[in-house]
């Protein structure tokens, strides 16, 4: 609530706040804001009960949506926290408003898909004119539409969205090597990976993978348990490695020959996997690859964004109030009930607080390393709907969610169990 008071304070109706000057900044399309910190933060305030301010989003939100805008949105963002985050508006509120707009959305860039020649999307659309460009991509950026897109075509009867989430899938999914290893990055014109370097589950690959342990939990797709089934196991195979203290993390490889390409650098975005391993049955892996997160959470304070695991030192500094460390020990705790997660979570909550936090929010960090941290001035939309989101209901009695049947999408929008 101190973070949501200094966004309404400061930047109202826009997509994010500059903490420490007290602005508001665009996201998507410079001089269009469309309150994406609102869209962000709806389920969150639901399951928090802040019943009040969530009817101000919804009253905002009434009031000025609308996508009809000269501009181009990068289809990735748009999907996993706009079209997401009005869908689970939508399921918190009963405001059909909402999903007609994030319907709308979807229309808008569905073209990335449609005008693909292979079936994998374009990085980005112009949501007026429906231009798109951007043909060169990622794995996580062709594969992380799925939940979003199945749910939508669940609640409209429409399955155009599902359809064009599966043509996607298959078109990288085809072109996997005789390893079963996927190439990084993709260009959809040609059909084919561009170079060889596999960085799974890494970014920016990572929530591919999510989406289809995730995809099969939500939608109940065999597709998508097959294709993680098939995948899963190359990807432990070649990635997995260990530093010289036994921890356990993922090196990038070259796809065709599964050879390490000598890189020991990893980003914290990698950190999700740690709950996927788990809950898709590699229990051991997945809470060994958590314990090492921890051990860089209790070197650092907060985990830097990129770090070398060869002797776990920093290689940027930068904290960006990234949310994977907190989304692994949320999904983590709701699947063991072990302790530690929760005792290592709120030790992640407290290392925010103590140097996040400002007169006026949070903010991210320049530099992790001086004491005090060197505080940036950006509070991210996505801290509303993941960091702060997982860390209550790890410890908070929340009757409107039920853990022990739900859904999050990788920008932490509850897709299944609220509970009205």
């Amino acid at each position: 609530m101190h973070a949501w008071r200094g966004y309404k304070r400061f930047a109202w109706g826009h997509d994010e706040v500059a903490t420490l000057s007290r602005k508001p900044t665009d996201f998507f399309i410079p001089g269009h804001s469309i309150g994406l910190s609102i869209v962000e933060a709806l389920d969150t305030l639901y399951v928090m009960e802040c019943d009040d301010e969530l009817q101000d989003c919804v009253a905002w939100l009434r009031a000025h949506l609308d996508f009809d805008i000269d501009g181009s949105m990068q289809m990735f963002e748009a999907v996993i926290r706009v079209v997401a985050g009005l869908t689970a508006g939508y399921f918190a509120t009963g405001e059909r408003f909402m999903l007609d707009g994030a319907r709308d959305l979807a229309d808008r860039l569905l073209v990335c898909f449609t005008k693909s020649p292979s079936g994998a999307p374009y990085r980005f659309a112009n949501i007026k004119t429906g231009a798109v460009t951007g043909p060169k991509t990622n794995l996580a950026e062709i594969g992380s539409n799925v939940m979003e897109f199945g749910t939508l075509s669940r609640l409209t009867g429409d399955p155009k969205y599902l359809a064009a989430s599966m043509r996607a899938y298959r078109a990288v999914i085809e072109k996997r090597s005789a390893l079963d290893l996927l190439g990084t990055n993709f260009d959809v014109e040609a059909g084919a990976f561009v170079g060889t370097e596999d960085d799974a589950p890494d970014e920016p690959a990572d929530s591919f993978f999510e989406y289809l342990w995730n995809g099969w939990k939500l939608l109940g797709i065999e597709d998508l348990r097959a294709w993680y089934a098939l995948l899963t196991p190359a990807l432990l195979k070649h990635h997995l490695t260990r530093d010289a203290a036994g921890r356990t993390w993922f090196a990038p490889v070259d796809y065709l020959t599964g050879t390490p390409t000598g890189s020991t650098q990893i980003t914290e975005l990698s950190a999700f996997y740690a709950e996927i391993l788990a809950r898709g049955g590699d229990r051991t892996d997945g809470e060994a690859f958590y314990d090492s997160w921890t051990a860089a959470a209790q070197k650092f304070e907060l985990i830097p964004e990129v770090v070398d695991f060869k002797d776990l030192s920093i290689v940027a500094p930068e904290y960006a109030m990234r949310p994977e460390y907190a989304n692994a020990a949320f999904d983590l705790w709701f699947l063991t009930g072990d302790s530690k997660y929760r005792q290592t979570a709120y030790a992640h909550f407290e290392a925010m607080r103590a140097n996040c936090r400002t007169p006026d929010g949070y903010t991210t960090i320049r530099d992790v390393r001086p004491r005090p941290m060197l505080q940036g001035d950006h509070f991210p939309a996505y801290s509303f709907s993941e960091n702060f989101k997982y860390l209550y209901l790890m410890f908070a009695d929340a009757p409107r969610f039920d853990g022990t049947d739900y859904a999050l999408n990788t920008e932490g929008k509850i897709l299944h169990g609220i509970v009205r």
